[in-house]
């Protein structure tokens, strides 16, 4: 029963609080252990999934949105901690093997969750038996990660924490987070919308400076002096806001054809397949062709399978079919550029940096995909009920007329991804070279 834009809200929430932490929690793992940071991100992990899971009455909008915040804390730990011991325990053409492993567990993992959702929440154990099963996933976790050895290269090291950084990060992206997803509700021309525009600016402002002037910055700007990481950092936000792709053709094919969230969730099962089959094909282009061809390979995939799905104007059969060949398009699109994308970041970073800058390359992904769905899923909210005639007007949609106003919505909404993964090709082009040696 909560309302579609509170529900925004905490679909994004998770994502924005891992990528506004997820950069200090990885400088945290450098001094103070990597290994214990991931099992701290799995302790509130289980927090999380839990508040979730039992939360009802009065008290369910805030359990689940406070359960969503810890489960961003959570990936803002594990992401980056994880990342950095790829760095510290392989090298080389090794390194990019353990990288697609690390792959197929976040991007394989993610894919999987679409289908695993829809089925648990069609089943008589409903949508909590979702987040029980995560805490009992993150239990295994911490069981599996205890033997790992221990990595801190800055432990002992003293510096002071770049709190004015964090704060004005945070601030900031909570106030534009609430105009991308509220703004329709609040009025785009209301003084709140505009205030909170103005504090993000603010923010951003105080951010910029107090990362040029700290001695131990949340984000070193230095690191973006390399072409290699910028290009991959920059692409990987990029790329990860197409998820919203995703749950605005899954709104479409549930609202406008009326498949069950299970039924809908199905249809995906090529996105997960393909990106769990196909990354290490992905290692095999980065070692063959350095990273900017697979990168730009992946990236077009990606679009390709977008404008697939912007395909609303066709017969419900029609467009199921094309979902289908479109899910597994993206996840063949996705596989090409994780490894290439996750080891140009890694093998440009010093080696006492290896939290931080992989904190800083997981907040891109977690931002963008934040950022991504939030919008898209804000575009298709607002349109869902009345549509946009200029749609209508270019683009005749054949079949049932009754759901245009839906339809209509979803192409706004799959047209701002298909936005950012032509953004996300554009980055690559410029930043990354033909080889990353050159």
């Amino acid at each position: 029963g909560m309302p579609m834009p509170v529900m925004n809200i905490a679909i994004s929430l998770a994502a924005l609080f891992s990528g506004m932490f997820t950069v200090v929690l990885g400088s945290l793992g450098d001094r103070w252990g990597r290994v214990r940071l991931v099992l701290a991100g799995n302790v509130l992990g289980i927090a999380g999934s839990l508040l979730i899971a039992f939360s009802s009455g009065a008290a369910a909008t805030p359990m689940i949105l406070l359960g969503r915040i810890l489960q961003g804390l959570a990936a803002g730990a594990i992401m980056p901690a994880s990342l950095a011991l790829l760095k510290v325990y392989w090298d080389g053409r090794e390194r990019q093997r353990a990288v697609s492993m690390w792959a197929i567990g976040t991007w394989g993992g993610s894919g999987l969750t679409a289908i695993f959702g829809g089925f648990m929440a069609s089943t008589a154990l409903g949508w909590r038996a979702i987040f029980v099963t995560s805490a009992l996933v993150s239990v295994a976790s911490i069981l599996l990660v205890r033997q790992i050895p221990e990595s801190a290269p800055l432990a002992g090291r003293t510096g002071a924490t770049d709190w004015a950084g964090i704060v004005s990060l945070a601030v900031g992206l909570a106030a534009l987070l609430i105009v991308v997803t509220q703004g329709s509700t609040i009025g785009w021309t209301s003084l709140a919308t505009w205030g909170l525009l103005a504090l993000f600016l603010a923010a951003f402002g105080v951010f910029v400076n107090a990362e040029l002037h700290a001695g131990n910055p949340l984000v070193d700007f230095r690191l973006f002096r390399n072409a290699v990481f910028t290009g991959a950092t920059v692409s990987n936000f990029l790329i990860n806001g197409t998820a919203g792709a995703l749950a605005v053709s899954l709104w479409v094919l549930q609202g406008a054809g009326g498949l069950s969230a299970a039924t809908a969730g199905y249809l995906t099962i090529g996105y997960a397949v393909f990106i769990i089959a196909f990354i290490r094909v992905g290692e095999k282009l980065l070692q063959r062709f350095g990273p900017r061809t697979p990168m730009l390979w992946g990236s077009l995939v990606v679009l390709a399978a977008i404008v697939m799905l912007m395909a609303t104007n066709t017969l419900q059969w029609q467009y199921t079919m094309l979902a289908v060949v479109a899910y597994s398009l993206f996840g063949l699109g996705l596989a090409f550029y994780a490894t290439p994308s996750t080891d140009a970041a890694l093998a440009n970073l010093p080696p006492d940096q290896a939290g931080a800058g992989s904190g800083i390359y997981k907040m891109a992904s977690s931002l963008g995909a934040a950022f991504g769905v939030a919008i898209a899923a804000a575009l298709f909210t607002a349109l869902s009920d009345t549509g946009l005639e200029a749609v209508g007007a270019v683009i005749e949609f054949s079949g049932r007329q009754d759901n245009l106003a839906v339809r209509e919505a979803g192409v706004v909404g799959l047209a701002f991804t298909a936005l950012m993964a032509l953004a996300a090709l554009v980055s690559v082009t410029i930043f990354i070279p033909a080889r990353a040696d050159d």
